[in-house]
């Protein structure tokens, strides 16, 4: 399974595709975060802050980033332009960000990649995860990324289950990818582009692209919109 099966690097992200193959596994790429950052000189992306946003190492915000008024920003990070930041956001290292996304109020992000346009408004966790092209966790969706034993997580795909070696790997979702209000992802979960996962509901595996992850196990395909 290749991460070009899920998304592509946006332009804004172009700096960093050195790191991120497209032939890889897409769950190779988490490693390869705090390793992106490290090559790259954020140099003083600080700028002039509001007095309750406080941030710790090396964080580089584009000029057209929206800042609240109360949030904690720890480097490493990288984000991109047009991005807004919600009040009481929680950035804890290892982040790359890209253009016109939403890091939501109360939200938890660490180790973890957000292409263009990704939506987190509301009270999200975000770990050792990477979220496609403008895909979307709605209100209280969360990224589960350590399993309850703490053993490594192992992804199960359609040909059988993979090994990935890692202790804390919460989910790749693709591009346009969906998962509704109060939803948990158990640890290694894979959504393909445009897949949908229902409000309340507690999914882990491998979800197909334009598929729909219902109640008590029904999965139906999505429309094609026209």
């Amino acid at each position: 399974m290749k991460a070009s099966e899920f998304f592509a690097l946006p332009p804004s992200l172009a700096q960093f595709a050195s790191f991120f193959p497209a032939e890889a596994a897409p769950w190779e790429w988490l490693n390869q975060i705090g390793v992106a950052l490290e090559a790259t000189d954020l140099g003083d992306g600080h700028r002039a802050l509001p007095p309750g946003v406080h941030v710790e190492g090396r964080v580089w915000l584009h000029p057209t980033v929206k800042l609240p008024h109360m949030a904690t920003l720890i480097g490493p990070a990288w984000i991109g332009a047009g991005t807004e930041i919600r009040p009481g956001a929680f950035v804890r290292g290892k982040v790359i960000v890209g253009e016109r996304c939403v890091l939501g109020n109360a939200s938890e992000f660490k180790n973890c990649l957000l292409m263009d346009g990704v939506q987190t408004p509301h009270y999200n966790y975000v770990g050792d995860s990477i979220l496609g092209n403008g895909a979307h966790l709605a209100a209280g969706a969360i990224c589960a990324n350590l399993r309850l034993d703490q053993q490594p997580v192992a992804v199960s795909l359609p040909e059988g289950v993979v090994q990935t070696g890692l202790r804390k790997f919460g989910a790749i979702l693709g591009d346009q990818a969906e998962v509704g209000c109060n939803a948990v992802l158990n640890p290694g979960t894979l959504l393909g582009r445009r897949a949908l996962v229902m409000s309340a509901m507690v999914f882990g595996g491998y979800l197909p692209p334009a598929m729909f992850a219902r109640m008590r196990g029904t999965v139906t395909q999505i429309p094609r919109r026209d």
